[in-house]
């Protein structure tokens, strides 16, 4: 499963730590000092780069397709010689909410790739600015702006990737359910247009709510006759995100050793962390696990309720959501060690979206690894059948949608 972590930069002897990114284990990237650098990009520079880590921003698999995206060259130059790079990113990604509270930080994260050549920022307003601040970061993707529904078609054409953290943020004492009307024609009208310009993207949804909107983008999928069920992903990792932090506070361990699978779906109780198959192996009271698994299916409302009506979980949901990209980027780009969490189309129950973890591959959704949900605990095997009435009725409710409004050929 992918991790994220502080990334250090070393260029020879002299070069000072660039930024720590997120909490976990250093990455360090020697360059040869014994070379000029031609070009420095930030993210990469040099001809020989060795990655040392157990894990990264990008995930410790990613190191491999980091030392990929590298191609040195030699340049003479009069009588001395100079080493540069040319970045070998060659994938599109599209974010579509680009200006809002999750859009921007997302934005950002994903600017910071290795493996993104192309960053296309669509909004209905506001992203002109977004794409210029973004712009200046140093790093080898090029950032494009899109505004409104007439340029929504060339923000998607070539997308390998399409985020979609558009909509409406919760409120105090909002449910997510009561996004349900808004986000759900926001979501219908992008999807339309990804099925028009893009039906092959991975398509990533963050608008919530995400055990509605996934089935909504199927049916519009299925209505353009497009839909392939292997690339149409719910965004659920911000609950594994949280389920690790909380466990490894809990119990007093190290963040980047921990990982605890989420199954079920994206709101509320259908929110089902495994403790069981906590890694590494910990114990459990009987009442460590209510009281975790209560604070993991009600983090966001945590969060929404600290705002005080300023907004709803962006930054975690920011920095979740960067996690799956990057994920999907190294499948993409041949990794096949990829493994994720993820609300899809899903044969796991007699639900036909179920969250669990997955194996990415190029094609999308490589194999589904149902050995986590067998031998469950009697208290997760409850809360397994206890959510199953709740996110039936979601995802019927998506499918309703749809139908009473008929996608356009």
């Amino acid at each position: 499963m992918a991790a994220t972590s502080a990334t250090t930069f070393s260029i020879g002897s002299t070069c000072p730590k660039v930024g720590q990114l997120m909490q976990s284990k250093a990455v360090i990237i020697k360059l040869n000092s014994k070379n000029c650098l031609r070009s420095f990009s930030g993210l990469k520079a040099s001809n020989s780069v060795s990655c040392e880590s157990e894990s990264s921003f990008l995930g410790s698999e990613s190191c491999i397709a980091l030392n990929r995206s590298y191609k040195g060259k030699v340049q003479k130059h009069k009588e001395r010689s100079y080493s540069y790079v040319q970045p070998l990113a060659s994938y599109k990604v599209a974010i579509l909410g680009a200006a809002g509270g999750i859009g921007q930080p997302l934005a950002l994260l994903v600017k910071m790739s290795p493996l993104v050549s192309s960053l296309n920022l669509y909004d209905i307003a506001n992203v002109k600015g977004v794409a210029a601040d973004l712009s200046h970061c140093n790093t080898p993707s090029r950032v494009a702006d899109f505004t409104g529904n007439s340029e929504l078609a060339d923000c998607l054409k070539g997308a390998n990737i399409v985020v979609i953290p558009a909509g409406v943020p919760r409120k105090p004492g909002m449910t997510r359910d009561d996004l349900f009307n808004i986000n759900a024609n926001i979501v219908k009208t992008l999807v339309e247009a990804v099925a028009d310009n893009c039906p092959d993207a991975f398509i990533h949804i963050i608008s919530n709510p995400v055990n509605s909107t996934v089935p909504i983008a199927a049916e519009v999928l299925k209505q353009k006759g497009v839909y392939d069920p292997k690339k149409l992903f719910g965004v659920t990792t911000l609950d594994v995100v949280r389920a690790n932090t909380f466990v490894a506070q809990k119990k007093n361990l190290k963040l980047i050793d921990v990982d605890v699978p989420v199954i079920g779906g994206h709101a509320g109780i259908t929110i089902l962390p495994l403790l069981s198959k906590t890694k590494p192996s910990v114990t459990f009271t009987d009442e460590e696990v209510e009281e975790l698994t209560v604070r993991i299916q009600n983090a966001g409302t945590e969060v929404v309720e600290a705002k005080a009506g300023a907004g709803s979980a962006t930054l975690s949901m920011a920095y979740a959501a960067a996690r799956f990209v990057e994920s999907s980027l190294r499948a993409l780009d041949g990794d096949t060690d990829v493994y994720e969490c993820s609300y899809i189309q899903s044969e796991l129950t007699e639900l036909p979206f179920f969250a669990s973890r997955i194996k990415l591959g190029r094609k999308g959704v490589e194999a589904v690894i149902s050995s986590e949900v067998g031998e469950l605990t009697e208290y997760e095997h409850k809360a397994l059948e206890a959510l199953k009435p709740e996110l039936k009725a979601s995802i019927e409710k998506g499918v309703a949608f749809v139908e009473k409004q008929p996608v356009p050929a």
